[in-house]
């Protein structure tokens, strides 16, 4: 296959990029940043108007999108425009991108977030039954905020014209990756720290999905005929606190010092993100997946977590 990866330079990306790479696919990375030297080819773009990479979609038999301003920031007004902005700019000028090749490709990925269902304790969202969040009485500003993000994204990718391509919207949970610097590398040196204890009531679910399943639920989709959105998750979200003892257990971690709400608020401004992302629950469940039939190689955090502990300790 010809896979177009948009905004693949991330850690998501690079999950993609070793999966496609693997298969022996020609990958092209559409790039704001042109590094000096990569493994693929990469085009210019800045995710806001058609230009010369657009010849890149036309033939392409695949488009994943995963552009966006990356929300661990300071969820300042103006970061918040930079990532509305981002998400809703770089899929809506996909979509111009794709109605205008002389031949489209027959699928798009494009991405989302699971922020976009509601706070919950009592039950799981999911596509089908799931309820989306939004000006939720009593939840914070910035909680609506970051999902009136999420709804324009996927507004933007439901708007566009590509009536021979189909397109799926990536609800995605944290996807768990041994990369240096990736969501489970910092968890994890947390953890080894003795920092990965209890986050405000810890009873706030934490939905994830090991690397391998993210990139086999990629290449599932591609092969299968689904659209709409699909929640890119492991089937058992747990509670936060349950979450860091599983982790704390891997890493040999022997304590994990607790935080209550207003230390975490205190914490996330000291290092310029925002406690939205380890205090609202996501609890969140792939249930599309699972009824087309996609099996799990890691449904459960202990056996993922573990897995991805040896691997980071091998440094892959």
């Amino acid at each position: 296959m010809k896979v177009v990866i948009a905004g693949g330079s991330g850690h998501v990306g690079a999950v993609l990029l070793r999966h496609f790479a693997s298969r022996g696919d020609e990958v092209v990375v559409l790039s704001r940043a042109l590094p000096a030297a990569a493994s693929y080819r990469i085009a210019h773009w800045d995710g806001k108007v058609i230009g010369p990479w657009a010849d890149e979609v036309d033939g392409a038999d695949v488009i994943i999108n995963l552009a966006g301003r990356s929300v661990n920031c300071r969820y300042t007004e103006a970061n918040l425009k930079l990532m509305m902005d981002s998400r809703v700019d770089s899929t809506r000028v996909m979509g111009q991108a794709i109605s205008q090749s002389i031949n489209p490709p027959r699928v798009w990925l494009q991405a989302s977030t699971a922020t976009i269902y509601k706070h919950r304790l009592d039950a799981s969202n999911d596509e089908i039954t799931g309820i989306l969040g939004g000006d939720e009485p009593g939840a914070p500003y910035k909680w609506n905020a970051s999902i009136a993000i999420a709804r324009a994204w996927e507004k933007a990718l439901e708007e566009a014209e590509t009536p021979l391509t189909r397109k799926v919207a990536l609800r995605s949970a944290m996807t768990m990756s041994p990369d240096k610097g990736s969501i489970f590398d910092v968890l994890a040196s947390l953890a080894k720290r003795g920092l990965g204890g209890r986050l405000g009531s810890g009873q706030q679910y934490i939905s994830w999905i090991h690397e391998h399943d993210f990139a086999q639920a990629i290449q599932f989709l591609i092969d299968s005929d689904m659209s709409g959105p699909v929640n890119l998750c492991s089937p058992n979200p747990l509670p936060q606190a349950e979450f860091m003892r599983v982790l704390r257990g891997a890493v040999g971690a022997k304590i994990g010092l607790a935080a209550n709400a207003w230390m975490v608020e205190i914490g996330t401004w000291a290092m310029r993100t925002e406690s939205e992302l380890v205090l609202k629950s996501r609890r969140v469940v792939p249930t599309r997946l699972v009824e087309a039939g996609f099996e799990f190689e890691f449904p459960a955090w202990d056996g993922a977590c573990g897995d991805l502990v040896m691997a980071r300790a091998r440094g892959v």
